[in-house]
């Protein structure tokens, strides 16, 4: 890899803005994750102004990007040129167990929790109307169609279905998969999932509870994997993909399918919605990063005759390294 080098100006305005403690610290947590002002407000238990101060200059020093979504802005380190490979070996030398960038990384933890914590209530609250509340996007037909024409149908040796929900993906693809794996977080979604796989007769298809960003799975273990109306919900969505692409098999897919961008702010107060939806680059780069290449993107506009107002986006990356002659490993 050719090392990106920095003109004296840009080097010196990185360090001398990296350089000062509370801005560090931003640093040190944006490695871990995504954050909003609040969030950080929260975790540095500094006033308002004076992270967003912080983050501005930040920014200005281009170690840190800002993107808005909605009433809401996350940040998060850049990912690009000389600046982000100068902000990831400072960090590296951090010594993580310093007692300040311990006490950050717990109070990241409860808020992260807390996120979570919410989602959780919000699924088991919900659990029996998640299909209709889904009908506030573009019609569940279409995108089904458009998933379809996605994927082909040819036969698929292994799904995995991340955050599976009600099993929806698992049975539609069923018919043309050997194997499928729903993950979900929610055991009130398992349930649900359970008993939708076995109404379909889908004996080959099973769902557990698990984390999307730690799945604990065989890498390579799977031709595709699907992450359907599951990236709005998540604090880390560019690491759902990370993890998603990590037990992909080599030419294996990955199908995104997600809100495009929209302006209810009601789900996000009402349900549990962190993000109100995805650009196109967003994701794309989000994909990039994970080292998948994006192979299509699709976009379905809410239909005429609803009362949905949200747009739906698909993006299928594919992994495009060559396929061995070992053999492939099964999914426990």
């Amino acid at each position: 890899m050719t090392e990106i080098r920095l003109a004296f100006g840009e080097l010196h305005s990185a360090l001398r803005t990296a350089g000062e403690g509370t801005r560090l610290r931003v640093l040190g947590l944006l490695a871990e994750a995504e954050l909003t002002v609040s969030d950080l407000t929260e975790i540095l238990r500094q006033s308002q102004p004076r992270i967003s101060r912080h983050l501005k200059l930040l920014c200005e020093a281009h170690l840190v990007e800002r993107q808005r979504e909605g009433s809401w802005a996350f940040f998060r380190l850049t990912e690009r040129g000389g600046p982000a490979e100068l902000v990831r070996a400072l960090i590296a030398r951090l010594d993580p167990a310093d007692p300040i960038l311990v006490r950050d990384r717990a109070r990241l933890a409860e808020v992260r929790a807390a996120r979570a914590a919410a989602a959780q209530a919000y699924f088991s609250a919900h659990a029996a109307e998640w299909d209709r509340i889904r009908r506030l996007h573009a019609s569940d037909i279409a995108v089904e169609a458009a998933i379809r024409t996605a994927l082909g149908d040819g036969p698929i040796r292994s799904l995995l279905d991340l955050g599976t929900g009600t099993g929806r993906m698992l049975e539609l693809l069923g018919g043309q998969t050997e194997v499928g794996l729903g993950i979900d977080l929610s055991p009130a979604m398992l349930l649900l999932a359970r008993a939708r796989l076995e109404r379909a007769g889908l004996r080959h298809c099973r769902v557990r509870q698990g984390d999307i960003y730690d799945l604990t799975l065989p890498r390579d273990s799977f031709d595709v994997v699907i992450i359907h109306q599951v990236l709005h919900y998540l604090d880390d969505g560019a690491r759902a993909i990370r993890e998603a692409a990590s037990v992909l098999r080599p030419q294996g897919r990955l199908l995104v399918v997600d809100f495009a961008p929209h302006q209810l702010e009601f789900l996000r107060e009402q349900h549990a919605h962190l993000r109100p939806g995805f650009s196109f680059e967003t994701v794309a780069q989000w994909m990039q990063a994970a080292h998948l290449d994006l192979m299509r993107h699709e976009t379905l506009p809410p239909d005429p005759q609803s009362e949905g107002t949200i747009a739906v986006s698909l993006w299928l990356a594919g992994d495009q390294r060559l396929v061995s002659a070992a053999p492939a490993r099964e999914v426990a």
